[in-house]
C-alpha cells in the first residue's frame, strides 16, 4: 500500500494550488499547467518506485512467546534485511487490548553491512490466555519522501500468558524458600504407614507390630516395620463452572476488581503444584465444568509442572452446572491408589452441595478435602466492621445466615469423612498449601 506523505501534501499546497489559479489568468495557462504537470510527473515516478523499496525485508520471531500476568516482559521480533543498506522503518505489532505495550509503534534504522536486527516491544498483560498474532506491518518513505510505502508481513506468534505466582508466593509459607524434604527437618506425626521390612521381635515392640504368619513360619516372634510414606499422590480438582465465574471476596491487594474465584483457584493450584514438588510428592490435575476437560495424571518434575501450568492458563468459567456424576465415576475408574483429593468448588448453591454429597461414597478409598472460596458478606455475626445504620444489621444477618448454612454443609461433610475448609480469597493458595502440609506431618493420607 502506498499512501501520500506530509511532504507530498504541503507540495501540493505551496506549488498546484498556486500554479491552478495562475492557469486561470490569461497568458499564465501554459506555465501554471506546466508546473503541475512536473509535480505529478515527479510525485508518479517517486509513486512507481516507491514498492520496491521493502522488497526482501522479512519479519521472525519465536513460535511460542511466554509471559506472566501483570509483569513486564518482552515481545522479541527479528528483521531480515538481505542488501544490508541501511533503512529507516516503522513497525508496528497488533497486539490485542489485553496487553497493554509503551509504544504501539516503534521507529528503527536497520543498520549497513547487517543482515539481521532484532527488536523488542516492552509489554504488560492483564489477562492470562492465548494470543495469536498472525502479521506485522512496515512501512518505510519513498526515495523522494513524497509517500509512504506499508507492507504486512505474515507471522507465527503465539503468546502465552500464564497466571502470576509472584504475590502468592510472597504469602506463603517458609517452606517455600527451603530445599526439600529431609535438608530441613519436618516433625511428623505417628511412626508411618508404609511397610518396609521384616525383623525379629525386639523387647517394647507392640503386639499390633507383629506379623502372627511370619511368625507362626519362622517358629519365632517376627515384628513388622513400617516407614514414613514419602511420594504420595495429590490430585488438584478444579471447578470452572458458572459459580466460578463470580468475583473473590476481599480482593484488596490484587489490583484487579474483575478477579474470578476461577483465577485464585488456578493460582492455588499451581502453588500446591510447587509445594508437592518440594515435599516429593506426585501432584496431578483435573479440570471440569459440565463436563471434564483435562485430566493429568500426577508426577513431578519442572516438564511435568509446565505440563500442569499449560492445562491451566486458558481456562475461562463457563456458565453451566457442574456434573458431579460424570467426575467421580472418572475419578473411580482412572485413580486406583489411595490419593489425596483436593476440590477446588463452590458449594454453597444446595442443588450443586446435594449432587457432590450424593458421589462422595464412589471415593471413600481417598482422602478428600474441598476447598471454598468464601462467599462474599459469610461470616459470623458482628465479626466484620461496627455497623454504621440499619442496612448493615440486615447485610450482616444474611452473611450470618449463608455462612451457617456452610458451617452446617461442612458437618454433613465430615460425617462422610470429607474434610471441608473455607479459606479467605486473598489468602487461597497459601492457605492451602498449609493443609497439604499439615495432612502430611498428620500422615493422614
Amino acid at each position: 500500500m502506498v499512501t501520500p506523505s506530509n511532504r507530498l501534501l504541503v507540495l501540493v499546497g505551496a506549488i498546484a494550488m498556486p500554479a491552478t489559479l495562475l492557469a486561470l489568468q490569461p497568458g499564465f495557462a501554459a506555465l501554471g499547467y506546466g508546473l503541475i504537470g512536473v509535480l505529478a510527473l515527479i510525485a508518479i515516478f517517486d509513486a512507481v518506485k516507491a514498492p520496491r523499496r521493502l522488497d526482501g525485508i522479512e519479519a521472525r520471531t519465536a513460535d511460542i512467546v511466554r509471559l506472566w500476568k501483570d509483569r513486564q516482559g518482552d515481545v522479541e521480533l527479528t528483521l531480515r534485511n538481505p542488501g544490508r543498506n541501511q533503512i529507516q522503518l516503522r513497525i508496528g505489532l497488533p497486539l490485542p487490548a489485553e496487553i497493554v505495550v509503551q509504544d504501539e509503534e516503534l521507529a528503527i534504522v536497520l543498520p549497513t553491512a547487517s543482515e539481521f536486527s532484532r527488536i523488542a516491544w516492552a509489554c504488560t498483560p492483564h489477562k492470562r490466555g492465548q494470543y495469536l498474532i498472525p502479521r506485522c506491518a512496515i512501512e518505510r518513505p519513498s526515495s523522494l519522501g513524497l509517500w509512504t510505502v506499508r507492507k504486512t508481513l505474515p507471522l507465527q506468534l503465539e503468546i502465552r500468558v500464564y497466571p502470576n505466582l509472584a504475590a502468592e508466593r510472597k504469602k506463603s509459607p517458609a517452606f517455600f524458600k527451603r530445599g526439600r524434604l529431609g535438608v530441613h527437618g519436618q516433625r511428623q506425626v505417628g511412626k508411618g504407614r508404609e511397610f518396609e521390612k521384616l525383623r525379629e521381635y525386639a523387647p517394647g515392640d507392640g503386639f499390633d507390630e507383629i506379623d502372627w504368619k511370619a511368625t507362626a513360619r519362622h517358629g519365632h516372634p517376627i515384628t513388622r516395620v513400617f516407614q514414613i510414606e514419602r511420594t504420595q499422590e495429590v490430585y488438584i480438582i478444579l471447578d470452572a463452572s458458572r459459580l466460578s465465574a463470580r468475583p473473590v471476596a476481599g480482593d484488596s491487594d490484587a489490583g484487579d476488581p474483575n478477579t474470578t474465584i476461577l483465577e485464585r483457584n488456578i493460582t492455588a493450584s499451581l502453588l500446591l503444584a510447587l509445594a508437592a514438588e518440594k515435599q516429593g510428592d506426585l501432584f496431578g490435575l483435573i479440570t471440569f465444568s459440565d463436563r471434564v476437560h483435562g485430566f493429568v495424571r500426577a508426577r513431578n518434575g519442572k516438564a511435568h509442572y509446565g505440563a500442569c501450568r499449560d492445562a491451566l492458563y486458558t481456562l475461562q468459567p463457563r456458565l453451566v452446572a457442574p456434573d458431579f456424576d460424570e467426575l467421580f465415576s472418572l475419578l473411580r475408574l482412572r485413580l486406583r491408589r489411595r490419593a489425596l483429593l483436593i476440590f477446588l468448588t463452590e458449594l454453597d448453591d444446595p442443588i450443586v452441595a446435594e449432587a457432590f454429597l450424593r458421589n462422595v461414597p464412589l471415593l471413600r478409598q481417598h482422602l478428600i478435602l474441598v476447598g471454598m472460596a468464601k462467599p462474599l458478606g459469610a461470616q459470623a455475626l458482628f465479626e466484620g466492621p461496627p455497623v454504621a445504620g440499619l442496612d448493615d444489621v440486615y447485610r450482616e444477618l444474611a452473611g450470618h445466615l449463608q455462612w451457617n448454612k456452610l458451617r452446617k454443609l461442612g458437618r454433613v461433610l465430615s460425617s462422610q469423612g470429607v474434610r471441608f475448609s473455607l479459606l479467605d480469597a486473598d489468602t487461597l493458595g497459601p492457605q492451602l498449601a498449609s493443609l497439604y502440609i499439615d495432612f502430611k506431618q498428620r500422615q493422614l493420607l
